[in-house]
C-alpha cells in the first residue's frame, strides 16, 4: 500500500500592513528563477527534514533554502517552523560570498514577531 505524502503548508510572514514581502520579491523574479526556487521549497515541504546542500539551520530556530538560480546568482529564503507550517520570513539574491548581517537581523526580528 502507497501512503500519501502530505507536504509542511507553507505560509508567508505578513506585515502589521497586510504586505508578503517574500511573496511579492518572488512575484517579481523571471519565471526561470521562480521555478528553481518553487522546486526548492516543495523539496523542503516533502522531504522534512532534509539538510545541505538545499537546507542549513541558522540557529535559533531559523533556517535557509539555498537555491542556484539560472540567472547565475544564488538567492536564500529565510525560514521557520511554527504550529507545524515553514514560516518564509525573508529572501534575497546573495551579493558575495558571506551573508549580510542586515539580512539575517531581519529574518531574526520577523521570526521573534512571529513566534511570540
Amino acid at each position: 500500500m502507497v501512503s500519501k505524502l502530505s507536504p509542511v503548508p507553507v505560509r508567508f510572514w505578513r506585515s502589521t500592513f497586510g504586505r508578503e514581502p517574500v511573496r511579492e520579491f518572488l512575484s517579481d523574479l523571471p519565471s526561470d528563477d521562480k521555478r528553481i526556487i518553487g522546486r526548492d521549497i516543495a523539496k523542503v515541504q516533502f522531504s522534512w527534514p532534509i539538510g545541505m546542500p538545499l537546507c542549513k539551520s541558522l540557529g535559533n530556530g531559523l533556517w535557509e533554502i539555498r537555491s542556484s538560480l539560472p540567472s547565475k546568482r544564488e538567492a536564500r529564503l529565510l525560514f521557520g517552523f511554527l504550529n507545524g507550517e515553514l514560516i518564509a520570513l525573508h529572501v534575497f539574491i546573495k551579493k558575495s560570498q558571506s551573508t549580510q548581517n542586515s539580512e539575517l537581523e531581519l529574518a531574526r526580528q520577523r521570526w521573534k514577531e512571529v513566534s511570540e
